[in-house]
């Protein structure tokens, strides 16, 4: 798999496509983090990880819905291996007029863009939530 970021976001919105409550995926720490963001930003319910020994870990993400509606409504990779998206903090791009979020990997740690912008940080565009 070249893109495991995007094969989870992919997992989500096929997921939230066929209204399904829960939805795996292989774990890894960048994974973990984004997973953090979305759950934090109140976009999923919640994720547990499975650990299955030899350094295998799966995490189990619960979706949300809002009156039958999936939470998410748009979910992007934005950066991809084959084209790396950075942005400095000034230019730091708004989902929907700040509606929506967009992951970030700073220096800092994973985060959402407006805890880059409080901690005036730009790094790698991730992906875009809305």
């Amino acid at each position: 798999m070249n893109d495991p970021l995007g094969d989870m976001l992919t997992r989500i919105r096929n997921a939230q496509m066929r209204r399904k409550g829960k939805v795996s995926t292989p774990g890894s720490r960048l994974r973990a983090h984004v997973l953090e963001v979305l759950q934090s930003e109140g976009y999923i319910r919640g994720y547990s990880s499975t650990d299955y020994g030899n350094g295998r870990t799966e995490f189990e993400i619960e979706l949300k819905y809002y009156e039958g509606e999936p939470v998410i409504r748009q979910i992007e990779r934005v950066s991809k291996p084959g084209r790396r998206v950075y942005t400095a903090v000034d230019n730091m791009p708004r989902v929907a007029n700040g509606l929506g979020i967009t992951i970030v990997s700073t220096p800092k740690g994973v985060m959402a863009d407006h805890s880059a912008r409080e901690q005036n940080v730009g790094g790698e565009v991730l992906c875009r939530v809305f």
